[in-house]
């Protein structure tokens, strides 16, 4: 199992997240502010730039309004 961040499995999560975001028609601000993070943050990980631990990734889910099995569910697709 590649470890990498850019694995085709955690590219596959990053635009999943990206998508909730935009369903959700939330900026990649208003998610940093609801997460107490810099934009960065956000623009990082849905890049792919920088990887999320599991806590973070259920943070990432709540602040989209979303829950974590939600994301989960969207990786299987």
């Amino acid at each position: 199992m590649e470890k990498s961040i850019y694995s085709a499995e955690y590219q596959r999560l990053c635009a999943v997240l990206r998508q909730l975001r935009e369903e959700a028609k939330l900026t990649q601000v208003q998610v940093a502010a609801e997460l107490s993070v810099p934009q960065s943050f956000v623009s990082k990980y849905e890049s792919g730039e920088r990887r999320l631990d599991v806590i973070e990734l259920w943070h990432a889910a709540r602040a989209l309004g979303v829950s974590l099995w939600v994301v989960l569910e969207r990786l299987e697709v």
